[in-house]
């Protein structure tokens, strides 16, 4: 049977939870009231790190899901997630509007990704 391993959890949650190869990161979201690109910037920076510490990184993401507050903001949050993606690892991804949990968070990304 396939181990399933939590990491840096609290009762709530945790923000990673690995099954066999697989890894999924909970919703990163970055201090509110910044821009988007800044908030863009600081959840993918994130990523790497938690990624990172499940043993995996950018290139082996699988499937990103992205909610942005105002989907007015897409192109701008694209800006800094085109210059992300590795050329040729693009994951398959949805990114849809939703209102947050507080309302200066503008950016919510979800990652499903699996080890090297």
């Amino acid at each position: 049977m396939t181990e399933v391993k939590r990491m840096k959890s609290s009762d709530r949650m945790s923000q990673i939870v690995t099954c066999g190869e697989m890894i999924y990161l909970a919703g990163q979201v970055a201090a509110p009231g910044s821009s988007v690109t800044e908030q863009t910037t600081i959840i993918l920076e994130q990523v790497d790190s938690l990624l990172a510490e499940a043993g995996s990184d950018k290139e082996h993401v699988l499937q990103a899901i992205i909610w942005l507050s105002d989907m007015e903001d897409f192109v701008e949050m694209n800006a800094v997630w085109d210059s992300w993606v590795v050329t040729g690892h693009a994951p398959a991804r949805a990114c849809g509007g939703a209102a947050l949990a507080m309302p200066d968070y503008k950016v919510e990304i979800i990652i499903t990704a699996r080890k090297k």
